[in-house]
């Protein structure tokens, strides 16, 4: 009976229109995922996701290019129940879709509380081969979303 926490994700696109991707400390496996985050008290979505995004891998310079209108959904499985205090059992997401204006150099993942061993730049395709199982449903629709920008 547990309530979803409600978040943010930033799907960050290079010049090439790559996207951002980072395995977490926490799940050594080869998983990857997009920077994402929860959303602090009085604080409007895309300041949570720019903050999250700075939080997570030090990069400031963004344009936004999409507010997406749907919300995603994802629910913990059993064994990780329990984190974020065991107050919630997943997340309720409002994504969004930025531009990297910077350079490579801006990104730091060695943050203040890191959540990052490593990152790189991947396809849009390969979303879906790269996420945990219970964010894939997620990670396919993130990537249809990116399929329909017609981003070229």
């Amino acid at each position: 009976n547990l309530p979803l926490r409600i978040g943010v994700g930033i799907i960050l696109l290079n010049s090439n229109n790559q996207v951002f991707v980072g395995k977490r400390i926490d799940n050594p496996k080869n998983f990857w995922q997009m920077p994402q985050g929860g959303v602090n008290q009085n604080e409007n979505f895309l300041e949570a996701a720019k903050r999250e995004l700075e939080e997570e891998t030090g990069i400031k310079s963004v344009k936004l290019i999409k507010e997406l209108s749907a919300w995603f959904e994802y629910n913990l499985p059993k064994n990780l129940l329990g984190i974020w205090k065991g107050r919630y059992k997943g997340q309720k997401q409002k994504w969004f879709i930025m531009k990297f204006t910077g350079k490579n150099n801006e990104i730091n993942i060695k943050t203040k509380n890191p959540e990052f061993l490593s990152w790189k730049w991947i396809d849009p395709s390969e979303l879906p081969n790269i996420a945990v199982s219970f964010k894939l449903n997620i990670y396919k629709k993130l990537k249809q979303e990116l399929n329909s920008l017609n981003l070229n």
